[in-house]
């Protein structure tokens, strides 16, 4: 079996691809909140069961309205996965682009609300490492 080739963007790619991206980013904030509300109500009213009582309606109701969203928002990653960018937050959108810069891979890095990619950081240093990109980057 080999290994799935990574896509790697020039910045102004990945610049080009955010209007798809913003839109499936979007939809991944708004679907998750709605996910975290399902399962904090959920939590809620499963903490005043108890195991004799089985599942209630309620219960079952809020698990299968989780499993929908939950699946709405996996098909969205998805998405980004076939863009070939990778969602590394999904409550503030952030998304890493692969590609290379001064002769090193690193992850283009974008969150949902910026206008356009201006920030990069290395591979192995994550969102703490963000770094302005600077005013002239060759393609």
């Amino acid at each position: 079996m080999t290994e799935p080739t990574t896509r790697h963007f020039s910045l102004d790619e990945a610049n080009r691809t955010l209007p798809l991206v913003r839109r499936i980013v979007a939809d991944i904030a708004l679907e998750y909140r709605e996910w975290r509300e399902l399962v904090r109500r959920y939590e809620v009213v499963a903490g005043g069961a108890t195991a004799e009582e089985g599942e209630s309606e309620e219960q079952i109701g809020l698990r299968e309205a989780i499993d929908r969203v939950a699946r709405r928002v996996t098909a969205c990653v998805a998405e980004l996965d076939q863009v070939g960018c990778v969602l590394k937050g999904f409550e503030d959108g952030l998304v890493d682009f692969p590609g290379w810069f001064e002769g090193r891979e690193v992850f283009w890095c974008w969150k949902l609300g910026e206008p356009e990619v201006v920030h990069w950081h290395e591979v192995d240093s994550g969102y703490a490492g963000r770094q302005p990109v600077p005013a002239r980057v060759e393609p």
